[in-house]
């Protein structure tokens, strides 16, 4: 039996797609709450895997750059701190965390959004449209907001739980290289240890291989969680955590102009630029999706001169997605054909599934142990015998929002807060139970026959020149 939180205020679930009906019944199972000030907002309201008369006050109507504020201030209207969880798409996430502070509301996402047409806006630059950019305004309000309401940005899986993945197989990589090393007590320690033991980079190592019962139509877009979400990040530019080791840019890449300088950005779609990885199954072909904890792990774990401030550390971070099979059939059929018509949306629902894992981990390469994955493998399997109506991918994130969830009650006042700040070790305590099983895997896989591995861990030998993964690897 779970010790329920106790939780007085408005509870605002913005977004009632398959992360928000996943969340919900985590949120029934940990937190004590009168639903009666249970709010979900969703102008597309779906039942038709969930009961249709739920015990909370449904809001068909969407939240636009116009209404937002009202909206929220309409339904938060008692004193207690209330809770804000934005699991939609197109809803700006700088803005309503801008709101949370002002209405004294808790706050959570997944990712950091934008209003809708912002990654189209040809007005825009690409850099002034990259998810860097999103974070800098995010960066902007926490400077502003130091003691406010504890919103936390970006605690989903990914990203998110992977931040606190980073720091546990930092500890077990410490173990095993040089056990008389201190846990680190800080951001600077962190960053240290990870620099000491050698570290070089970190993929966002994914592979979920869950099969559909269905094959696939030509012009649908199927995918394990939310389509439009996994388009758009798709239609993105990609970024990544640019090291310190790597001796030379690629040929399409480009260096920021504002803030703190710990990413770089490629002219390339993240649908069509592919890179090499690892995860327990073995060697993988896999998108360079851009996502935050690229661009923030790789600023958290810098090591700086005590002098003049000068970088002396830092480390290449990206995502290496690899999406269910018939996703991947989706993304080569959308970046063909994205200029000139929209796809179907399918998300696949839990009784869809034929059988397959998601495995969800951190990649640790070019130290003395060459490389060590850590991570999750969730089987659909497990999945089904934990909560209701979610596949292993959605239970990966919505467990990560539940575990912040109690983080941020537990500590109110924390003002802005990205997933690698807060403490990894209680989240990853409320979540392991979700996450099947949790295991590290040393591998002797490099991305080149190279014996340096300074220069076996160049980023040039792991993007690969193609635009298509293959189907096989």
């Amino acid at each position: 039996m779970v010790k329920k939180t106790v939780f007085d205020g408005q509870i605002i679930l913005i977004g009632y797609g398959s992360i928000g009906k996943g969340v919900l019944p985590l949120l029934e199972k940990h937190l004590e709450f009168s639903p009666s000030k249970l709010y979900i907002i969703d102008p597309n309201i779906d039942f038709s895997d969930c009961p249709e008369t739920l015990p909370y006050t449904v809001i068909n109507k969407p939240l636009t750059k116009e209404n937002y504020f009202l909206m929220l201030e309409k339904y938060i209207y008692t004193p207690e701190m209330s809770l804000i969880i934005n699991v939609s798409v197109d809803v700006e996430s700088a803005s309503l965390i801008k709101a949370a502070q002002k209405l004294n509301a808790l706050y959570i996402d997944t990712a950091t959004e934008a209003w809708s047409g912002f990654y189209t806006d040809d007005n825009l630059s690409l850099e002034e449209r990259s998810n860097y950019a999103m974070r800098e305004r995010i960066l902007e309000i926490k400077r502003n907001y130091p003691n406010g309401p504890t919103a936390i940005s970006c605690c989903g899986a990914n990203p998110g739980m992977v931040s606190w993945f980073v720091k546990q197989a930092l500890l077990n990589l410490r173990d095993k290289i040089n056990s008389n090393l201190p846990e680190p007590k800080s951001r600077k320690d962190w960053a240290i240890l990870m620099n000491t033991l050698g570290v070089k980079g970190i993929h966002i190592a994914e592979r979920d291989t869950q099969e559909t019962k269905f094959k696939r139509e030509k012009g649908t877009f199927a995918n394990t969680w939310s389509v439009l979400g996994c388009i758009e990040e798709c239609l993105q530019i990609s970024e990544l955590g640019w090291g310190t080791h790597e001796e030379s840019l690629p040929s399409n890449g480009n260096n920021h102009t504002i803030g703190c300088k710990s990413a770089i950005y490629l002219n390339s779609l993240g649908g069509e630029t592919i890179v090499q990885s690892w995860v327990p199954t073995g060697p993988q072909e896999a998108f360079l999706i851009t996502h935050n904890e690229s661009i923030s792990l790789a600023e958290y774990f810098s090591v700086y001169a005590e002098a003049d401030n000068n970088l002396l550390f830092r480390p290449t971070v990206h995502y290496a997605y690899r999406p269910s099979p018939v996703t991947v059939d989706s993304i080569h059929e959308l970046m063909k054909n994205y200029r000139t018509g929209n796809m179907n949306e399918k998300i696949l629902k839990e009784n869809e599934i034929l059988c397959g894992t998601d495995y969800l981990g951190v990649l640790l390469y070019g130290h003395e142990k060459n490389a060590y994955w850590f991570g999750s493998k969730l089987t659909i399997e497990e999945t089904r015998k934990l909560v209701p109506n979610q596949n292993a991918t959605g239970l990966q994130v919505t467990s990560a929002i539940i575990s912040g969830i109690l983080w941020a009650i537990e500590n109110p006042t924390a003002g802005v807060v990205e997933s690698d700040e807060i403490d990894f070790k209680e989240c990853l305590k409320h979540q392991l139970s979700y996450l099947g099983t949790v295991e590290g895997h040393f591998t002797d896989w490099s991305p080149i026959n190279e014996t340096d591995m300074t220069k076996k861990w160049q980023f040039s030998n792991i993007l690969l020149n193609k635009k298509t993964v293959s189907q096989t690897k």
